[in-house]
């Protein structure tokens, strides 16, 4: 499909787009808190929860509030009102104005939602329907090497579940009770399952349409690009690795 590689992307899919001047638009130093809020608000519970079962501690009000506000959920609730008032109240702009553009936004990106949704759940289906316990089963006993055999069940989940986190992650559950036996590099397995979880990206796979919505491919032009680049990338870090192997 060569007319899908000289498509340059765009954000056509979330309606028109208003341009500013440089001395209409807020601070740097703020731009970037407001958008890593949500990051730093997880972030900071998440070593809270480490530093409790590391250290011991018991629950309390203090942690659970900080459990509380560091919820994804939650995060991304205060991160917006931190941003209404940063974006907008600060900078003198109607409060009514600024609830016009959020109702614009939601109303935009409301169908792509709904797509990512959609593959979401579809993942969810497959996964439930034990399609990951199947996977186990076909590869018990099996002789081959840790190496690539984190790499070929990875893949498999991958292209079956959709989700790479989910393909890593139970790929590293089937593969510890194998890793016993033998003496192959940790670090190297890792980077194998790694590689495998990431091949194929199709139908399946929420970023499949995130991708294809935001370049404005057809389904035909998004296999064609990133289906194939991501099957290029998984199969070469799996070549990397098995060089890797043999010096390490």
């Amino acid at each position: 499909v060569p007319e899908s590689f000289t498509r340059t992307g765009n954000i056509a899919s979330l309606g028109e787009q208003k341009e500013f001047d440089l001395d209409e638009t807020p601070g740097f130093g703020i731009s970037v808190f407001t958008a890593m809020l949500p990051v730093l608000l997880m972030s900071v519970a998440t070593i809270f929860t480490l530093l409790q079962e590391t250290l011991g501690l018991g629950e309390s009000s203090v942690i659970s509030a900080i459990e509380f506000i560091g919820n994804a959920s939650t995060a991304m609730l205060i991160s917006l009102l931190v941003a209404v008032y940063t974006m907008g109240i600060a900078r003198k702009i109607p409060m009514q104005t600024v609830m016009e553009s959020c109702t614009t936004a939601i109303a935009q990106i409301g169908m792509m939602l709904l797509i990512i949704g959609g593959g979401g759940a579809f993942k969810q289906v497959l996964i439930d329907g034990g399609v990951g316990t199947f996977v186990a089963q076909l590869f018990e006993g099996s002789a081959l090497s840790p190496i690539l055999l984190a790499w070929l069940i990875a893949a498999i989940l991958r292209i079956s579940l959709g989700s790479a986190t989910v393909a890593a992650l139970s790929t590293a559950g089937l593969v510890i009770p194998l890793l016993e036996q033998s003496d192959v590099n940790l670090a190297l397995v890792v980077l194998a399952t790694g590689a495998g979880s990431l091949i194929a990206s199709h139908v399946n796979d929420a970023g499949f349409w995130m991708f294809k919505e935001y370049f404005g491919l057809s389904l035909k032009e998004t296999f064609a690009t990133w289906t194939v680049l991501e099957t290029i990338i998984s199969v070469c870090g799996l070549g990397f690795v098995l060089l890797l192997s043999l010096v390490v």
